[in-house]
């Protein structure tokens, strides 16, 4: 990908001063309308001059930290680190936080699913067109799968960690 792109920019940078260097006209229609051409063979069109193109070369790519083996560090030298202790506490933490999120994610589901009632929920007394009763049905099929993806996402974070 990176090669592709840097085949295109030199592409452009190859051929820009060629189009930078093309007349350029400005063209004013009847109805006050502008509009910039490379041709000025219509009514109402005048060249117009343009500055020359300032170009600059790409800045040098900076080598890779590495570290005394020779491999190259994820993060730099004095980036903050935290002990071993502290980050198991933080993924306990985590690991907590999700479990929670799933109990609760696990128990409006179970609420949605009470009140869907397979399909025939009871109607409200607001609910006398019918068409507002199905809107509701399917606005609580909609948010019992949302919250069937909510746990699946979760349970799939939870077993994701270390």
């Amino acid at each position: 990908m990176r090669q592709q792109l840097a085949a295109l920019i030199l592409f452009y940078a190859a051929i820009g001063p060629a189009y930078a260097q093309s007349e350029v006209y400005l063209c004013i229609d009847e109805h006050g309308k502008k509009e910039y051409k490379n041709t000025g063979a219509t009514k109402g069109c005048k060249k117009i001059d343009l500055p020359g193109i300032t170009t600059f070369a790409a800045p040098a790519a900076k080598a890779p930290a590495t570290s005394a083996g020779g491999k190259a560090t994820a993060s730099p030298s004095d980036f903050p680190r935290v002990d071993g202790n502290m980050q198991k506490e933080r993924d306990n933490d985590r690991r907590q936080i999700l479990q929670n999120e799933l109990k609760s994610e696990q128990q409006k589901l179970e609420d949605l699913k009470k009140e869907y009632k397979g399909g025939q929920p009871d109607r409200l007394g607001s609910e006398r067109n019918y068409a507002k009763y199905q809107e509701r049905v399917k606005a609580m099929e909609e948010a019992i799968h949302r919250s069937e993806r909510n746990m699946e996402a979760l349970s799939r974070e939870i077993g994701n960690m270390k």
